[in-house]
This record gives structure tokens, C-alpha cells and sequence, in this order.
């Protein structure tokens, strides 16, 4: 995973366990559609921190797609994807 457990709690603001059931998933589905969408693995040691800062947002509006910033999330997260993209060719 790109971030872990704890860091997602906080991203996500929830306290506890209880949302773990919802979260894990979403944490293990991102590494996977940030390859799809940059045609790189993004799970180097250490993290890229440009990947981790995308998949913070990805984390964001996956958990919570009805957000009233939902649209501004989704910008980011395009923008964040090219700058990744960009960077994955280069390497």
C-alpha cells in the first residue's frame, strides 16, 4: 500500500477500527489504478511522495464521493495523475 492504515484514518478523519472494512479495500484498489492511469507501478521503497499525495485525495473522494468538494478533488486528482505520468516517463 502506498500509505498505511493509520495514515488513512487520519486523511479520512474517522477514529477507530470500525471503518477499516471500507478503507482497506480502497487502500489496496489505488495501487492498481495508478498504474492503469500512468502506465507505472508506483509502489517503489521509498514511496514516490507525489504518489502518496495522489492517492491521499483518491482516498478522499472514494470514501466519500458525495462531498461538496468532490469536483475540486477530482481536479486535483487529474492534475496530480499527468504530473505522475509525466514523471513515470522520465524514469
Amino acid at each position: 500500500m502506498l500509505i498505511d492504515i493509520q495514515e488513512a484514518r487520519d486523511i479520512l478523519r474517522v477514529d477507530g477500527e470500525d471503518n477499516d472494512p471500507i478503507i482497506i479495500p480502497l487502500l489496496e484498489s489505488i495501487p492498481s489504478y495508478l498504474e492503469a492511469t500512468t502506465g507505472r507501478t508506483w509502489e517503489d521503497d521509498p514511496v514516490h511522495p507525489l504518489a502518496q499525495t495522489v492517492c491521499k485525495f483518491i482516498l478522499q473522494l472514494w470514501f466519500d464521493p458525495q462531498t461538496q468538494d468532490a469536483v475540486r478533488i477530482k481536479r486535483t486528482i487529474d492534475n496530480l495523475l499527468v504530473a505522475l505520468t509525466a514523471i513515470g516517463r522520465s524514469q
